[in-house]
């Protein structure tokens, strides 16, 4: 059987399937590897060093492509014409985005494509080394206080000197999952006095432990039964946005995280909070492909609104594709290796399986999961509230739309 890496198309995507590591342990399960030329340029892997682990190099996605029987993807299709491209038979494998992919799913089905979604995976333990939203949304959240802190106008430490003393940089996290958590230990580390907010009670422990004030509306706890968090009714929003809007004027850099798979991003900051907070301070919206958490915020621009910038990188964990590229990579290996027989070399699928049925979008020439298998007058079940990363993880899979013209009082930057 053969597994191909074909090179990411979509605008911007630097990370990469496979690493020289995986690679190894792929032709270790007796499998043999293709990649496409330039496919780890993004990512500091040359074409030589997937060549010493023993992956075979072609030369465009064509032939990348051919024959194979699986393909590792970071983003999905990007057209008909790609998924063409594969054989009636292969499996696909990677990042599927299927509420915003739907006409790509459609078009593995009607391929005969067995198309996999890592984002949709259990949260069971078996499950925990395959966990691309984790391990994509962990670098996001390290890379958004690196962005803020570079945008920052002052340092993040106490800092006592002759001249006087430099306050700490007062930083507020919205959202304690996967990239809140990385968040708040990242600017702690750099110094920063940290507070979070979170809808689950339970985060509050996780939050505290790494040194950080945790700061919740009072309302029944939002955790479902899978750890994460359901989507907040009208009145719990009002709630929320006052306990923000009293804590925010006060803060000098502000990181948002709050994703619902299949549904707009909820909207966490407003202009109004924006215009509150003093000029010089920043805002990092994770959630910019989905809509966005802050009002204003604009994909891979950085809008200023009174003196007060937001940040806003549709792809974070792309800026962070070494380390981001190995991680999901090890995802994807742990993912596929229970499903090859070790004797025969060959796929050998329980299709029972709970991580196969939850991940699993198309099979036999239909759209088999649940929640995309519906007529158009059928509603939608809800969906779990979750992190980026989008990421980037949890990241949209569209490309942005050209930002409209600022309001009168901003700029904006790319």
């Amino acid at each position: 059987m053969r597994v191909a890496i074909p090179k990411e198309r979509w605008p911007g995507e630097l990370r990469v399937a496979a690493s020289p590591e995986t690679v190894k342990k792929l032709v270790g399960l007796g499998l043999d590897v293709t990649v496409e030329k330039g496919a780890g340029t993004g990512a500091a892997v040359p074409d030589a060093s997937f060549k010493e682990a023993g992956a075979t190099i072609a030369s465009d996605a064509k032939s990348t492509l051919a024959d194979a029987d699986i393909v590792f993807k970071v983003r999905p299709p990007q057209d008909a014409a790609e998924v063409g491209l594969m054989k009636s038979g292969a499996l696909l494998i990677g990042l599927m985005a299927p509420h915003q992919s739907q006409e790509q799913i459609a078009s593995c089905a009607s391929q005969g494509v067995t198309t996999f979604a890592m984002e949709l995976l259990p949260r069971i333990t078996r499950a925990q080394t395959m966990d691309v939203l984790s391990s994509q949304s962990n670098l996001a959240g390290y890379r958004a206080v690196i962005d803020a802190a570079a945008e920052f106008g002052r340092a993040f430490p106490m800092m006592m000197t002759a001249a006087g003393t430099v306050a700490p940089a007062r930083v507020f996290i919205m959202g304690a999952g996967v990239a809140g958590l990385q968040a708040i230990a990242t600017a702690r580390r750099l110094g920063g006095v940290v507070s979070a907010t979170d809808v689950r009670q339970a985060a509050g422990e996780q939050v505290e432990s790494l040194g950080a004030k945790f700061i919740m509306v009072e309302i029944a706890d939002l955790e479902t039964e899978a750890g994460y968090a359901r989507e907040m009714t009208e009145e719990e929003k009002q709630k929320q946005a006052e306990l923000v809007a009293s804590h925010i004027e006060g803060q000098d850099v502000v990181i948002t995280t709050a994703l619902i798979p299949g549904r707009p991003a909820p909207r966490l900051v407003t202009k109004q909070m924006v215009q509150s907070m003093r000029p010089g301070s920043v805002l990092v919206d994770l959630a910019v492909e989905a809509g966005g958490n802050v009002e204003g915020s604009k994909a891979d621009k950085v809008v200023t609104v009174g003196g007060v910038k937001i940040l806003s990188y549709a792809n974070m964990p792309s800026r962070v594709a070494v380390d981001a590229s190995q991680l999901y990579a090890r995802n994807l290996l742990n993912f596929l290796t229970p499903l090859i027989d070790p004797d025969s070399k060959t796929l050998k699928i329980d299709w029972e399986d709970e991580i196969v049925a939850a991940t699993l979008l198309t099979r036999d020439g239909q759209v088999v999961h649940p929640d995309l298998a519906k007529t158009p007058t059928e509603p939608a079940s809800e969906s779990q509230a979750d992190e980026a990363p989008a990421a980037s993880g949890g990241e949209a899979e569209a490309a942005p739309d050209e930002p409209d013209a600022p309001e009168p009082g901003e700029k904006e930057e790319d």
